[in-house]
């Protein structure tokens, strides 16, 4: 089934013609439950790997040898589902819940030193022929497939991500590696996604307010407090519709995407240069202005931006249903990566809202 974003709620470029000169594009991935194949591009399916290429592993020193089993955590969503899922007294049972709390259990893993190679977990792969936003990686790499390690444990603050992008010819893999390598126990049920097909679907996008002119940015501000004054004198609020807002309706769809515009609404925006230049023939120090290559989101819609929720899941209505992925990004936010538009080959960066 497609997946089709409703129209928005009003012409954004008719109040501010402006922003003609900042569209964009980002396609929405769509991931919802499903069976992907190796073929196909995913959320949390299985990888074109060739046999014979070792397996990305974390070899930064942390602890890994306490959590939660991936077995455990795939059985504990099968159980769960299925109880909300009973016409008759949903929810699980006094026998159920005994299970799932013994699901829930972390476990030891014992002598295992804080540097053994820790397998990551496939996390997304994506074909360029599926994805219009999707940039071409180096030397005509049509997939891009992404792993991370599954804890937080990383980086000067010790709470951080590590992502793994290793972009491949997939008409070069020959013989695939059928049983990737997996982590025995992972720091939360956050890092294990659910296989998930995707619906692509490209969208019109608008930079972060805060990223605009000072000008423009102070009448978007002044355009919305209007609005909400509005609504706070409207004699019948219930039927009233609500103000509609440049970041939440407007500008940057929520869920899983490629390209298009980072949000910066948990932190002020900040400069996204590439670090990195060992080959660029453009550059010696690069510096270049990188670009949103993928966003991980927590969650597909939320309250404050019900306006994007497909046409085809207007009856879905829980939290379930709105996490079909079941990642977790930091405190439920959002993982935006950016490449290099010079040299795709040149380190990725990241920034969490």
């Amino acid at each position: 089934m497609t997946r089709t974003t409703p129209p928005r709620p009003l012409d954004v470029e008719a109040l501010f013609p402006e922003l003609a000169a900042y569209r964009g594009t980002t396609t929405r991935l769509h991931p919802r439950p499903g069976s992907p194949r190796m073929s196909d591009s995913s959320v949390g399916g299985p990888m074109l790997w060739p046999a014979d290429e070792p397996w990305p592993v974390c070899r930064e020193a942390h602890g890994r040898g306490r959590g939660l089993r991936p077995a455990d955590i795939h059985r504990r969503r099968r159980i769960l589902a299925a109880a909300w899922a009973r016409e008759h007294n949903p929810g699980p049972t006094e026998e159920e819940r005994a299970i799932l709390a013994e699901l829930h259990l972390e476990h030891r893993l014992l002598e295992v030193p804080e540097t053994d190679p820790l397998p990551m977990i496939g996390l997304a792969q994506l074909y360029r022929r599926d994805v219009p936003d999707l940039p071409a990686g180096p030397a005509d790499c049509d997939l891009l497939q992404v792993f991370w390690c599954p804890f937080n444990a990383h980086g000067p603050s010790r709470y951080d991500v590590e992502l793994h992008l290793r972009w491949r010819r997939s008409w070069e893999v020959g013989e695939v590696l059928a049983a990737p390598p997996q982590p025995q126990v992972v720091g939360s049920d956050g890092f294990v996604p659910e296989p998930c097909v995707l619906h692509p679907e490209q969208v019109v996008g608008y930079p972060y307010a805060g990223l605009l002119s000072e000008e423009l940015c102070a009448r978007l501000d002044a355009w919305e407090d209007a609005q909400e004054a509005e609504a706070d004198r409207s004699a019948d609020e219930k039927s009233a519709a609500g103000p509609v807002c440049y970041q939440y309706d407007l500008s940057i769809p929520p869920g899983w995407r490629v390209g298009g515009f980072a949000s910066w609404h948990k932190t002020d925006p900040y400069p996204m240069d590439c670090r990195t230049c060992r080959t660029c023939r453009t550059c010696r120090t690069c510096g270049t202005a990188m670009h949103l290559l993928l966003t991980i989101d927590s969650s597909e819609w939320d309250g404050g931006s019900g306006s994007w929720k497909p046409l085809e899941d207007r009856a879905l209505l829980t939290h379930r249903d709105a996490t079909p992925t079941d990642v977790t990004v930091g405190r439920f936010g959002e993982l935006n990566v950016f490449a290099c538009p010079n040299d795709p080959d040149h380190a990725h960066r990241w920034s969490i809202q």
